[in-house]
């Protein structure tokens, strides 16, 4: 056959942004976001969003240049996934729950040149630019207020913003016409990880990327069209794991909340029939502790994802008419790559085994290259035998270009070929890898590596138990052994002592596995996207001392 070549009819880039344009024409008249008493149609939402570009294009925002955003979930945040790399610009959406500190070097380290803060945060954002050096350039500011949002007006003097979002969005031109990015491996979203092991890294996506996940997220979840999608998941959190594009992509309804508060959530999903959610594994945990919670009446998927879920909180969430899928994926990613695809003939498994089974985190997503468990040293796969550990390495048009302004970090995660998580796991016989820590967690007590996974879903089976963490405390005679930190439920009658929790996992683990210490603790510390701080957890552990001369 002669050699064909690309032309442009087939080779326009890839970009995500062309859903928001396609649910303009196809669901013009249909409900795209609620939030509170306000309801907008994808028309109007297309038509703020390309206003809000415009305006961004006005005040010299050229192509490349980061524009961020410090925003809980409300209409202004999920618009401004689309406006911002409409204008040619980079996206930040930054944690809302980081320091003064943290937010001043992110805005450093990025040179932010635009930066939308929500009324609730501008204190926030005003000291951590009094941190920035002499002569630093600062990045104009943009108020997004509520119409009853005490701050200061912009056209005073006394103002450090610009403009509110609501004048950007009618100052802006309504027939604004975006552009394709010149090349589709374009940078369009940066995103800062959690900083759970280290300092925080900036991951850089592109727009072929960030469209890959996107519909590969559809696709894996079987999202039909037009579903209620409830934003229990913050959208600074790895772009929402490419949703605010794929609800656009299927026409959906975003149902917006400021806050998660488990009972408004569930007021949220009676009132407006919400059938998707996401949320981290805590998430699961919170909606499963309200007190009285009665079963839903018609089902609602939720996708979790994050640290490993245990099997416990699973089945409570379950029992509650949630339809639970569970995932994995990294902000290196921007989405799921990995899902626990659920075979029919598990249906008749009793429910315990169900359970365990969805706690696995899966085979690779379809849109993903290859994904395996590898010897860290010598790369190559582990047996497939459900306890050899080894890293988990991906392969995928959706990994980043890499992270900013550090090639050697980067280069120390992409080695031949592939991207190194930094997540330890194991392949079992059926093809599904279950992840058992990461890397920096494994216990190794006696020459014995061991899961703190393992001992945390055997804690979470106790039904005095709201959260639990286990990480390593130093012992002269093993190196280290297992120190579980508990949080107990509210309701719980009679709390149960050390030695008692002790006993309760020495019944269901093997010896090596369990706690020789368990500590009280009124609430786990967690990073912004509601990841138990393990690291801060070890240092407690540490500061206890030396374990002295333990035998198991």
């Amino acid at each position: 056959m002669e050699e064909l070549k690309p032309t442009p009819a087939n080779s326009s880039p890839l970009t995500p942004l062309g859903f928001l344009d396609r649910a303009a024409t196809v669901y013009g008249d249909c409900p795209s976001v609620i939030y509170e008493d306000t309801t907008y149609t994808w028309s109007q939402t297309h038509r703020r969003c390309l206003r809000v570009a415009s305006s961004i294009s006005s005040l010299g925002i050229r192509r490349g240049h980061v524009v961020s955003v410090l925003s809980p979930n409300i209409p202004a945040m999920y618009e401004l996934h689309f406006s911002v790399p409409m204008s040619g610009a980079v996206l930040n959406t930054i944690n809302t729950r980081l320091d003064t500190r943290t937010v001043s070097l992110l805005l450093r380290h990025s040179q932010s040149k635009l930066l939308f803060v929500d009324h609730t945060l501008s204190s926030l954002v005003l000291d951590a630019l009094r941190l920035f050096p002499p002569n630093t350039p600062t990045p104009l500011l943009v108020l997004i207020a509520d119409d009853d949002a005490p701050a200061p007006h912009p056209n005073s003097d006394s103002s450090p913003f610009c403009a509110t979002y609501e004048e950007m969005v009618e100052s802006g031109d309504p027939d604004f016409q975006w552009a394709l990015p010149e090349n589709e491996w374009d940078p369009m979203t940066l995103n800062y990880t959690s900083g759970t092991t280290s300092s925080p890294k900036g991951v850089v996506h592109c727009h072929r990327g960030l469209f890959i996940i996107t519909v590969n997220s559809l696709l894996d979840w079987a999202v039909p069209r037009q579903p209620v999608y409830l934003w229990t998941l913050p959208m600074f959190h790895a772009n929402g794991w490419s949703y605010p594009y794929g609800i656009a992509a299927v026409g959906g309804t975003n149902v917006c909340v400021r806050k998660f508060d488990a009972r408004v959530i569930y007021d949220l999903i009676r009132r407006h029939g919400v059938t998707h959610m996401c949320g981290a594994p805590v998430v699961l945990n919170m909606l499963t502790n309200v007190p009285n919670s009665e079963p839903l009446r018609n089902p609602v998927q939720i996708m979790t994802a994050g640290a490993p879920p245990p099997a416990a909180v699973l089945s409570r969430t379950e029992s509650l008419g949630f339809v639970v899928s569970h995932g994995y994926g990294l902000t290196e990613t921007a989405g799921l790559v990995v899902s626990c695809a659920w075979k029919p003939g598990w249906n008749k498994l009793p429910a315990t085994e169900r359970a365990r089974l969805k706690s696995r985190q899966g085979v690779r997503t379809v849109a993903m290259t290859r994904v395996d468990v590898v010897d860290p040293d010598t790369g190559k796969p582990v047996k497939s035998d459900g306890s050899s550990l080894g890293e988990v390495v991906l392969r995928g048009g959706c990994v980043m270009l890499g992270y900013l302004k550090d090639p050697k970090g980067t280069a120390s995660c992409m080695k031949d070929g592939w991207f190194y998580t930094g997540d330890v796991a194991v392949m079992h016989p059926d093809g599904y890898l279950e992840i058992k820590d990461r890397s920096k967690d494994v216990i190794i007590s006696g020459g014995e590596n061991l899961s703190s996974v393992e001992v945390e879903s055997v804690l979470y089976t106790n039904s005095a138990v709201n959260e639990a963490a286990v990480v390593a405390r130093p012992d002269e005679f093993w190196g280290e052994t297992p120190c579980a930190f508990v949080s107990l439920k509210d309701d719980v009658g009679r709390r149960p002592t050390e030695k008692e929790m002790i006993e309760y996992c020495r019944g269901k683990l093997p010896n090596f596995m369990v706690p020789k210490t368990v500590v009280f603790i009124e609430e786990l510390p967690k990073t912004s996207t509601g990841k138990i701080q393990k690291f801060v957890l070890r240092e407690m552990a540490k500061a206890l001392g030396s374990t002295r001369l333990s035998r198991m």
